[in-house]
């Protein structure tokens, strides 16, 4: 007789059962699960992926569904810090990036760096593509 182990990103799979959305229930269903996860400050490696897998199916509906309007990074940026409702501190404490820097992302005088990209990327949980000014 087998026994069949569990790991942790299958636990979660009994609770998330992440599938394509198609429908604005199933959206709103799947944006509460990836907020639910955007809480925690710090996530373990099976809720990273399962918040990676959410997101992606996420941006796949609202890419369709709601498109975003061209912003500028800078505007993304102010936008997610808004959004977590988190100050500018709490984002340059967490990413290691200088307030002063993102202070002069969110006023223009700056466009973010490759470096920075990555971090806030990474902290918002996020592509960096919505860090990366659009050349057109």
């Amino acid at each position: 007789m087998s026994t069949v182990t569990m790991t942790a990103y299958d636990k979660l799979l009994l609770d998330y059962k992440p599938r394509p959305i198609c429908t604005e229930r199933a959206y709103k269903k799947a944006m509460k699960q990836v907020e639910a996860l955007m809480t925690k400050p710090h996530l373990p490696r099976a809720e990273s992926e399962m918040l990676d897998v959410l997101a992606a199916l996420v941006e796949q509906y609202e890419s369709i569904e709601h498109p975003t309007p061209k912003t500028t990074p800078g505007e993304m940026l102010a936008h997610l810090i808004e959004a977590r409702e988190v100050s500018q501190a709490e984002v340059a404490k967490a990413t290691k990036i200088p307030a002063s820097t993102i202070s002069a992302v969110l006023s223009g005088e700056r466009q973010i760096s490759k470096a920075n990209v990555t971090k806030l990327a990474a902290y918002f949980h996020v592509s960096a593509d919505l860090f990366i000014a659009d050349p057109q």
